[in-house]
């Protein structure tokens, strides 16, 4: 049975939906007792890994409680465990777990280096398929009509490839999206939503590496059907929606007209479909998700970080009462935390799937760094995620910070604030979280609303250091909005960071400066980066950008060059 089919078949959705159900009701379950779920998750992966390499290093067999557990093994990051890990990829086995890796997920992680993250079946079982079939319950409940058809579905992050990399041991190298989990891992009923729509498989021949062409070919079929929702997971990848349609209109139509998919003849010629898009833009002018599929009802992505900059107008975009739900607090790695309602960032802490410890953001983590249980965790706070599980991570730090909302049903419920790398030229130690929470205030105080937003540190001999912010601003600021806007920003980043108002008032950073953008120059950016060979899964929106190409491609001016200053506070 082909996806399509299976998209279509009424049984097979009732047991897409029974399953999706039951793994959110046993999650919500294990809130009853969540300090037992973590004792049974720690217990699970010393008792089945005790033998493998790493477990005989560590001391496995003898630990019983997790105080025992961290004397026992340090914090460590991705770096850390890389040679354990190169071996496991080399096709070693019994390293990390004693289930042998099926697969090797890729990740392009703070740095741009892809990494390697061991999957093993055990992991996927245990792990990873109870949060992600819950993490769809909140959409398949309150919009079950997203599942009227397999074409209902624009599934952005979909990416099957023929002939993936592979690891030395021949082993697929890729992403999460490029995976087919029914044939790796024999679960066939965990195919998302949208990966049997005509799109999910491309019906002519296109390079693996050409991701915008790609896109296109997507988007031009999806326009000829009826789309209630959009998966990206990654925002940026949402957000690039709108500004593909009108980028590739033109082109769009005529293939719509003649009925091609990439110039090769593909079905009957749609002329009326064609005339009737040709009207939506002469009506129009710009053209909006929301003209195109009038029937929108929900996006599926990430709503936080970067994205809570932007989410709320994009949202417009797709239709006025087009909701976002947020997608789960993970990585590649593994997970964190999965909504289980309609809350609008936040997700309950996944007790059954991993052991999770916590530190406090703006400390440094070390092999050392005492870390706090869950319940330990205080509202409004920013926390170190590190966790281990039964794949062969232990405590691990993915680099990941996020914000605690609240607590619910014996749990907490985090939401991803940004990455754990600081900007630190003058002892100012931003982070992500700082930067977005001070542009939010600046953006409310003054009503200014902004399409997204990146900084950098100019230093040089003839000025003072300090922050430069390239903004793309939804309309037209005038000189005193800027202004104002610029100084509120400064007054709000010394309220989050006791770093850089110390800083500032020791005079080792001067005021920030404002670089006006227009309102599209992010998303050529983010085009021009995908146009490139780069998947778009892995094109996210990056705050600080102290890379000089990066900045000037980005800009279209030299790291040097003379931005907007406001006066400095008084």
């Amino acid at each position: 049975m082909s996806l399509a089919e299976a998209w279509a078949d009424p049984a097979r959705l009732r047991r897409y939906r029974e399953r999706v159900f039951a793994e959110r009701h046993a999650l919500r379950a294990a809130f009853a007792d969540p300090a037992g779920h973590q004792r049974r998750v720690l217990r699970d992966l010393l008792e089945f890994n005790a033998g493998t390499q790493y477990g005989k290093r560590h001391g496995f067999g003898r630990v019983r409680t997790l105080d025992e557990y961290r004397r026992a093994v340090p914090v460590q990051t991705y770096a850390d465990l890389e040679p354990w890990i190169e071996r496991a990829a080399g096709g070693e086995r019994n390293v990390l777990s004693a289930d042998h890796p099926a697969v090797f997920f890729t990740s392009s992680g703070s740095t741009g280096a892809h990494k390697k993250i061991p999957v093993t079946p055990r992991f996927m079982r245990t792990t990873f398929f109870p949060f992600y079939y819950a993490a769809w319950a909140p959409l398949i409940e309150h919009f079950p009509d997203v599942l009227d058809s397999p074409d209902a579905v624009l599934n952005l992050k979909h990416d099957p490839v023929a002939a993936p990399p592979t690891t030395a041991s021949g082993k697929p190298h890729v992403g999460a999206s490029q995976v087919d989990f029914g044939a790796a891992f024999g679960e066939p009923l965990s195919a998302e939503p949208g990966t049997g729509a005509p799109w999910a498989t491309l019906g002519v021949p296109v390079a693996a590496d050409r991701h915008a062409e790609k896109m296109y070919l997507r988007l031009r079929l999806a326009v000829e059907s009826d789309v209630r929702c959009v998966i990206g997971i990654n925002p940026a990848m949402v957000a690039a929606v709108p500004y593909q349609l009108n980028l590739w209109w033109p082109r769009i139509v005529k293939e719509v007209r003649d009925g091609t998919l990439g110039g090769v003849p593909y079905r009957a010629p749609n002329p009326a479909r064609a005339t009737e898009l040709e009207r939506l833009a002469h009506r129009h002018g710009t053209v909006r998700p929301s003209h195109i599929w009038p029937r929108m009802r929900a996006l599926f992505c990430w709503t936080t970080g970067m994205a809570s900059l932007y989410l709320p107008r994009l949202r417009a975009d797709f239709g006025p009462d087009v909701a976002a739900l947020p997608a789960p607090v993970a990585a590649s790695e593994g997970p964190v935390g999965v909504a289980l309602d309609r809350h609008p960032g936040a997700g309950s802490l996944v007790v059954n799937a991993a052991v999770y410890e916590f530190a406090d953001a703006d400390q440094d983590l070390g092999p050392d760094t005492a870390t706090l249980h869950p319940h330990e965790l205080e509202a409004d706070r920013d926390y170190h995620v590190v966790f281990s599980h039964v794949g062969g991570l232990y405590r691990y730090a993915g680099g990941d910070v996020v914000r605690v909302v609240d607590h619910r049903g014996g749990v907490p419920r985090l939401a991803y604030t940004g990455r754990a790398a600081r900007s630190d030229h003058a002892g100012e130690r931003l982070r992500d979280g700082h930067v977005i929470r001070a542009l939010h205030s600046a953006s409310d105080t003054t009503g200014l609303e902004l399409r997204n937003a990146a900084c950098r540190v100019t230093a040089s001999p003839h000025r003072p250091a300090g922050y430069v912010f390239a903004v793309a601003p939804r309309t037209p600021w005038s000189q005193d909005e800027s202004d104002r806007f610029t100084a509120l920003l400064d007054e709000a980043l010394g309220r989050e960071s006791a770093g850089y108002r110390t800083a500032r008032a020791q005079g080792r950073l001067t005021a920030p400066a404002l670089l006006p953008l227009d309102p599209e120059a992010f998303l050529r950016d983010w085009q021009a980066q995908v146009e490139s060979g780069i998947r778009p899964t892995q094109v996210k929106d990056r705050l600080f950008r102290q890379d000089p190409e990066q900045w000037a491609r980005l800009t279209g001016r030299a790291p040097d060059a003379t931005a907007e200053r406001p006066p400095a506070r008084p």
